[in-house]
Parts: structure tokens; C-alpha cells; sequence
């Protein structure tokens, strides 16, 4: 349970495309009028970790847990290699315009970061802590909640840190903080679901 939440928060709350835009609304002085943006894409996370883990509940058998685990923990380092080597460039993301409900909503049902983060949840970690059935909507519900907490954390940030955050530097700290946290989860998820399963059966 505490790989999927620190999985969680290493991918929603690096600089990808909803984040950085919030960051944008916020150095525009747009809190208040970007709530809908926030709801709009945290309502399409919501119906993607629910529509993941429903069909992962149905299609995924416990016995392919190992193998997507090994993929999942292989995939979840290569994220932190590609975030801890990525660029940020909050100018380079700059908009002026109005963003709405339906523009959050939209952006991020095809964001593919989304689908990055939502994916791997709805498919290893679910199945391993036993998320099913009703459990899929309330655990979708709470990392919902988390989603939002991050294009508002960065729209905040982008209002009243604007001159420290336009140097990018903050940004790539928060990279790298990110980068190692996803690390560390990586690990975690091999080492429980992939390698003590075989140590136990090799025990066994």
C-alpha cells in the first residue's frame, strides 16, 4: 500500500503537462478561476484509475501478478531515469488563455503521463493489496484526491514563488527528490512481488 501511494505522488506531483500548466494560471494570478481546470482533470484521472482497475480485476489473474510486477518495477526506474534527466521549462509552457472544467477533463484523459500513472496502480498495485470490487471506487476516490492536490500545489507555487521558480532550479530539485522516491519504489515492488515470491517458492 505505501509503493502505490509513494509511486503515486512521485508521478503526480513531477512537472508534466497539467502541473505545468497550473504553474502557468498561477504566475498569471488565476487560483480562483482555474477550480474547474483542477476538477476537470481530476475527475479523468478518476475514471481512468477506475476503469484500470476494474479490468485488471477481471482480466488480470493473480498468477501474472509476478511477471507484471518485474515489468512494472523495471518500468517504474526507467521513469525515474527519464524524470531525473528531463528538462523544465515553465516559460516554454506559457499560456494566457481561460482554462475550464473541459479543458482540464480533456488534456488529461489524453494525457499520457495519466495513463503512465493511473496504469500501474489500477494493474500490480491493486491486485497485490487486494483493491477489488467496491474498494476500486473508494481507492480511486482517494488518489483522486491526491491528483488534485497537485495542479493546485503548483498553481499556488507559480502565485506566490514566481520569481524563485522561473530559474527552473526549484524545478530540478524536485526532479531529482522525485526521481529518487521513484527509485525507491521501484525496488519495493520487485523486492515483495518478484523476489520473495521466488525465494518462497524456491523455500517452498
Amino acid at each position: 500500500m505505501l509503493a502505490m501511494f509513494l509511486y503515486g505522488i512521485g508521478i503526480i506531483y513531477t512537472p508534466g503537462t497539467i502541473n505545468l500548466m497550473s504553474m502557468n494560471l498561477g504566475l498569471n494570478k488565476k487560483f480562483k478561476s482555474s477550480i474547474g481546470f483542477f476538477l476537470g482533470a481530476s475527475l479523468a484521472m478518476f475514471i481512468l484509475f477506475s476503469v484500470y482497475g476494474y479490468t485488471s480485476e477481471k482480466f488480470v489473474k493473480k498468477e501474472y501478478l509476478i511477471y507484471l510486477s518485474a515489468v512494472g518495477s523495471v518500468y517504474i526506474a526507467y521513469l525515474a531515469y527519464k524524470i531525473f534527466r528531463s528538462k523544465v521549462d515553465v516559460e516554454s509552457s506559457s499560456q494566457h488563455k481561460m482554462l475550464g472544467f473541459k479543458d482540464g477533463f480533456f488534456i488529461q484523459l489524453f494525457n499520457p503521463k495519466a495513463t503512465l500513472t493511473a496504469l500501474p496502480i489500477a494493474t500490480i498495485n491493486f491486485e497485490a493489496c487486494n483493491i477489488v470490487g467496491a474498494k476500486i471506487l473508494l481507492m480511486s476516490l482517494i488518489l483522486t484526491i491526491l491528483v488534485f492536490g497537485a495542479p493546485v500545489s503548483y498553481c499556488l507555487l507559480g502565485q506566490f514563488f514566481s520569481s524563485f521558480i522561473k530559474n527552473n532550479k526549484t524545478l530540478k530539485i524536485l526532479n531529482t527528490i522525485m526521481a529518487l522516491l521513484l527509485l525507491f519504489v521501484a525496488f519495493s515492488i520487485f523486492k515483495e512481488h518478484v523476489y520473495d515470491v521466488l525465494i518462497g517458492v524456491r523455500d517452498f
